[in-house]
């Protein structure tokens, strides 16, 4: 791509896609442009696509940049190239009244591209998969989302996650660290897929016992009032119709930070866990993908 040109036609393998508005600026204060953006998700494609792979996709788009409206995108644009993997799933109690929604699902370079394109800055994914055909899948994935509530911070959400890797361990379950790219963390846990209903009652009770084990610490309680100071282990990413930040995604802050995955080391010791996209690329070219156990679902729930 050249710098000058602000819409460019390119091959991304098989497929030919047209990008636009290259150097609009999408996060200000860095000067971050779309032309990063894409350049950022065609790199990061070959250890994020595993973790998209199968899994339908909420879009967080900011067309006007991070400081402009944004607007999740569920329902795949009308607009999508055919070549674009579509799957049709219910969506009881959605609020725009649909009884289905086709939902992407990417899963090569192209896809990713085009998403990057569309200003799609935030990709969210669920805790479970479709297969080939379109059949919803058992959860393969626990999630647990560490949100501090002030003046707790970073280093609150980073003991917290050591004692909830401790408590899985006991369980037999192997527990892998990623900031949010926000302000916290999250911990997922890959394991054989199960009923939604089991996960989520399993990640409730341990949510639970921790809260009561450091009370000063962790709450299990999703009432605000109850926040500060401590950090909130939120076991309801686990119900079927939540999403989560997918791991290399980026986020919509003044600089371009990404969810990224850390070590349990960094975890401990660290008293910094922002990465920005640059800071990943090179972090994936030293160390690859640290999520990649992530995606072993081989593991059963205990009991």
């Amino acid at each position: 791509m050249s710098p000058s040109d602000d819409t460019v036609r390119v091959r991304v393998d098989e497929h030919i896609l047209q990008l636009s508005n290259l150097d609009k600026v999408l996060y200000p204060e860095t000067g971050f442009a779309k032309r990063d953006v894409i350049d950022y998700y065609s790199r990061i494609a070959p250890v994020m696509l595993p973790h998209l792979a199968g899994r339908p996709l909420t879009l967080r788009r900011y067309p006007n940049g991070v400081d402009g409206k944004s607007f999740f995108e569920k329902n795949a644009p009308i607009h999508k190239p055919t070549w674009v993997r579509t799957v049709r799933l219910p969506v009881p109690g959605s609020t725009m009244n649909r009884e289905e929604i086709d939902f992407l699902v990417i899963e090569n370079l192209a896809g990713m591209v085009w998403v990057a394109n569309l200003a799609g800055l935030e990709l969210h994914t669920p805790q479970w998969t479709v297969g080939p055909r379109g059949a919803v899948k058992g959860t393969d994935l626990l999630v647990f989302d560490l949100d501090p509530g002030a003046p707790a911070g970073i280093a609150q959400c980073q003991e917290v996650a050591c004692l909830l890797r401790d408590e899985l361990a006991a369980d037999g379950l192997t527990a892998y660290p990623k900031t949010s790219g926000s302000k916290g963390m999250q911990v997922s846990v890959p394991i054989r897929p199960a009923d939604p209903g089991r996960t989520s009652d399993y990640a409730r009770t341990l949510a639970g016992q921790l809260a009561r084990k450091h009370p000063k610490l962790i709450t299990a309680e999703m009432a605000k009032a109850v926040r500060p100071g401590r950090i909130f282990v939120d076991w309801s990413q686990n119900n079927t119709a939540k999403t989560t930040i997918c791991v290399y995604s980026l986020r919509a802050r003044p600089e371009p930070r990404v969810s990224t995955p850390v070590t349990w080391e960094e975890v401990e010791h660290e008293k910094s866990l922002n990465f920005t996209a640059p800071d990943v690329l090179e972090r994936v070219e030293r160390l690859g993908d640290l999520h990649a156990g992530a995606l072993d679902a081989s593991t059963s729930l205990p009991g």
